[in-house]
């Protein structure tokens, strides 16, 4: 795991801090997926890989929700930014699980 990856993740988890939760998402679900539980699952693993390597659970979480994303982004609209919100989960997603992979190669 290279630092400025980490540093990434960091600031990308900083964003996403500052980011206000799209309204018309809270309560709705999409194909199966309720969406503020997407968010949380995610975000609870984000925070852990940033305290350290993530488990076998926690890796295997990010890899359901990254397909659940996936699967949701092209029904999500836009309004109040919706879309953009879900492909930074997406992304900060992908790349904990990135480096979760390093750490296990490293091992």
């Amino acid at each position: 795991m290279s630092e400025s990856e980490v540093a990434l993740l960091s600031r990308m988890w900083e964003e996403h801090m500052r980011a206000p939760f799209p309204p018309h998402m809270r309560g709705r679900e999409i194909d199966g997926e309720d969406m503020v539980l997407l968010d949380a699952d995610i975000a609870g693993c984000v925070v852990s890989s940033l305290s350290g390597p993530l488990d076998e659970r926690r890796r295997e979480i990010l890899l359901v929700c990254l397909a659940a994303v996936e699967k949701v982004l092209p029904s999500i609209d836009d309004e109040d930014g919706a879309s953009e919100y879900y492909k930074h989960l997406r992304d900060m997603a992908a790349l904990a699980v990135e480096l979760g992979n390093a750490n296990a190669r490293s091992r």
